[in-house]
C-alpha cells in the first residue's frame, strides 16, 4: 500500500456561533504579551519553557491546578526506543500498524526519532525514571508495542512525576508568568491572523489578551462522555475555540476508549494502567473465562480499540456491567504501588481481588490540524498536545505515544512562537458585528436553563450514541439534539466558566457526531455497526472541517 493517503473529505457542518459571550471590546482591559500559552500540562509547559529559553516573555494560562491535568493523571509512561534491541524504525513501524492506515509516515518517523532526546530533556528537568535492579532504565511493554519501550517513573505515577518536574521548571523561569484565574473563551482575529484571545475572570468580567502567537495546549474533551478517564477540565475548549476562529480540524470521529477503567457504582472512574496487563494481568469475566481468548493473537495486549470492544461484547453476552482484571501472581502491589493504593481505597487488594473494569473515553485522537512545528491553518495560532492532530496517531493511538508527542511538538511550537511577528499595533478592538454589545436582559418569567441537566443529558447520549459502537440513526439523532441544545444555550449567555465549558462540549460533541456519521466504515477507534468493515478503497483519508473565520476590525 502506498504511503500517500487519498485527498481529505470535507465535512459539511452547521458553523454555529463565532463568539460565545456578548462584550464591548473598547471597554475591556487589555494585556499584551509576545507569546500566550493556553494549557498547563506537558505540551503547554514544554512550549512555555522553550519560548522563554528562546528569549521571550510568556503568559501561561491554566484553568485549574496542574495536578488535575491529563498529564498528571497519565499512568503508563512515555514511549521511547532506548533499548539495545529497539530502534526508532521499529517504534515507527509499530505506530503505523496501530494507526490503521491513517497515520502520516513522515510525522510518525520524525516524532519517534526524537524519543531518546525527549527522555534526556525530562531527566534534565529532574524526572527520575524507574531503573532495573541491574541498572539502566526499566522499559515496560504495552499493547501494540513489539518491544518493551515504555519508560515509567514511580511505577504508575509517571505523569505526575513529569508534571511535577515541568511545574518546577516553569516556576524557576523568570520570563514565564502563570495565571490560573483567567479562562480563555474565544480567539481574536484580525487580517486573517490570530492576534490574541478573550478571557473570563473569576468574577465574570472579561479582558482581552493580545499576542504575536497563541499556543493552544488545552488537552482533551473526554468529559463529553459519561464514562471517561479524563479529569474534569477536559471539556474540549481548545478544539471549540479553534473551530469558532476558523482553524481547520481533522479526524474528530476518532476517539480512543481505554479498556480498563475501575468501575464501582457511584465512584469516580479511574484508569487502571495498561502496564498492569503488560506485566501479565488478565481480563476475565465473572465465570473466570478470558475475555481476549480467540479475539486477537496478542490477547490482553491487543490494540486498545480491539480490547475495548471485546469487553463490551462480553458485557452484553453476560449481562454484566463490567468484567474483571486479574492481577494475582504478578507482584502488582510492589510494581504498581499507586494503583494498589487506589484499589485499596475501595476495599480491593490488587494482588488478590479481581478488579472490576470497563472501557472509558480516554484520548482524543482528532483535533486542530497542525504541521510538525504546531502551525495551524490560522496564522498566529499554534496547537500542540492532545488538542492537536499531527498525523501521528492516525485511526488509533499506540499506547504511551501521547506524552512523547506532547513533549516533542510542545518544544517545537514554543521555539516557533518565540520567533513570531511583532504585537499588533493597536490596543483596542472594534465592536463585533455578530454579537450584542452588552449583556442581554431577559424577562424574569423566562425559565432558567438547568446546566447540570443539559450536561448529564449530553454525556449520556454521547456514550450511548457516539461511543464505542456507532450507527447512522443514533448519530443523526445525536447531531439533531445537540444542535438544538447548543442554540438554546447560546441564546442565554452567562459569564461563567460552567456555561462556557458546556458550550464548548456541545460544539465538540456536534462536530464529533457529525464526523462519525459521515465516515461510513470501521477503522481503528471508529466502529460502525452498520459498516463493520474497513474500506481502504474509499475511506483511507482524513476528514476535515473548517468554518469561515470572522474578522475583528481595529478601531
Amino acid at each position: 500500500m502506498s504511503d500517500a493517503l487519498d485527498p481529505p473529505l470535507r465535512l459539511e457542518v452547521d458553523p454555529g456561533p463565532r463568539y460565545l459571550l456578548p462584550f464591548v471590546p473598547d471597554r475591556l482591559p487589555t494585556l499584551r504579551w509576545p507569546v500566550v500559552v493556553i494549557g498547563g500540562g506537558l505540551a503547554g509547559g514544554a512550549a512555555a519553557l522553550e519560548a522563554a529559553r528562546s528569549g521571550v516573555d510568556v503568559l501561561q494560562l491554566q484553568k485549574a491546578p496542574t495536578d488535575g491535568s491529563n498529564t498528571a493523571w497519565a499512568q503508563g509512561g512515555i514511549a521511547a526506543s532506548i533499548g539495545p534491541e529497539d530502534s526508532s524504525e521499529i517504534h515507527a513501524e509499530d505506530t503505523l500498524a496501530v494507526g490503521c492506515g491513517l497515520s502520516e509516515p513522515e510525522a510518525v518517523r520524525a516524532i519517534v526519532a526524537e524519543g531518546p532526546e525527549a527522555v534526556r530533556w525530562l531527566e534534565a528537568l529532574g524526572v527520575d525514571f524507574d531503573r532495573r535492579d541491574e541498572g539502566g532504565m526499566r522499559a515496560g511493554l504495552e499493547g501494540g508495542h513489539s518491544r518493551p519501550r515504555v519508560l515509567s517513573s514511580g511505577g504508575a505515577s509517571t505523569g505526575l512525576a513529569i508534571q511535577t518536574a515541568v511545574d518546577r521548571g516553569l516556576d524557576l523561569e523568570a520570563r514565564i508568568t502563570r495565571r490560573s484565574d483567567l479562562m480563555a473563551v474565544d480567539l481574536l482575529c484580525h487580517g486573517g491572523r490570530c492576534i490574541g484571545l478573550l478571557a473570563l475572570e473569576r468574577d465574570g468580567s472579561l479582558l482581552q489578551v493580545l499576542a504575536s502567537h497563541v499556543v493552544l495546549a488545552t488537552g482533551a474533551s473526554g468529559q463529553i462522555y459519561r464514562e471517561t478517564t479524563n479529569p474534569s477540565v477536559a471539556t474540549g475548549d481548545g478544539v471549540a475555540m479553534a473551530w469558532r476562529a476558523g482553524a481547520e480540524l481533522q479526524d474528530l470521529e476518532f476517539f480512543q476508549f481505554h479498556p480498563t477503567t475501575l468501575y464501582i457504582a457511584g465512584a469516580a472512574r479511574v484508569l487502571i494502567s495498561e502496564a498492569v496487563r503488560g506485566a501479565g494481568a488478565r481480563l476475565v469475566d465473572r465465570l473466570g473465562r478470558r475475555v481476549m481468548e480467540g479475539v486477537h493473537p496478542d490477547l490482553d495486549l491487543a490494540p486498545r480499540d480491539v480490547v475495548s470492544r471485546a469487553i463490551l461484547a462480553r458485557m452484553v453476552e453476560t449481562g454484566d456491567t463490567h468484567v474483571y482484571l486479574d492481577a494475582s501472581g504478578i507482584d502488582a502491589e510492589r510494581r504498581f504501588p499507586s494503583i494498589a493504593a487506589m484499589c485499596r481505597a475501595f476495599g480491593l487488594e490488587l494482588d488478590r481481588d479481581p478488579i472490576p473494569v470497563r472501557p472509558g473515553a480516554h484520548y482524543q485522537i482528532g483535533g486542530v490540524l497542525t504541521d510538525m512545528d504546531g502551525r495551524t491553518t490560522l496564522d498566529g495560532l499554534l496547537a500542540t498536545g492532545e488538542v492537536a492532530s499531527t498525523g501521528l496517531h492516525g485511526g488509533n493511538r499506540l499506547a504511551s505515544n501521547s506524552l512523547l508527542e506532547a513533549l516533542v511538538l510542545g518544544r517545537r511550537a514554543g521555539r516557533l512562537a518565540a520567533g513570531g511577528a511583532p504585537l499588533p499595533g493597536f490596543s483596542k478592538l472594534a465592536r463585533l458585528d455578530d454579537r450584542p454589545g452588552v449583556a442581554v436582559s431577559r424577562p424574569a418569567s423566562e425559565p432558567r436553563l438547568n446546566l447540570d441537566d443539559m450536561l448529564y443529558s449530553l454525556k449520556s447520549m454521547m456514550w450511548r450514541q457516539a461511543g464505542l459502537v456507532r450507527e447512522a440513526f443514533p448519530l443523526a439523532d445525536a447531531v439533531e439534539k445537540i444542535t438544538f441544545w447548543e442554540r438554546v444555550l447560546i441564546s442565554r449567555p452567562e459569564a461563567s466558566s460552567k456555561w462556557v465549558e458546556l458550550a464548548n462540549m456541545l460544539c465538540v460533541s456536534r462536530l464529533l457526531a457529525r464526523s462519525a456519521l459521515q465516515r461510513e466504515e470501521s477503522r481503528g477507534t471508529h466502529h460502525r455497526a452498520d459498516f463493520p468493515d474497513r474500506d481502504d478503497r474509499s475511506w483511507r483519508r482524513h476528514s476535515r472541517a473548517r468554518r469561515s473565520p470572522a474578522e475583528v476590525v481595529p478601531a
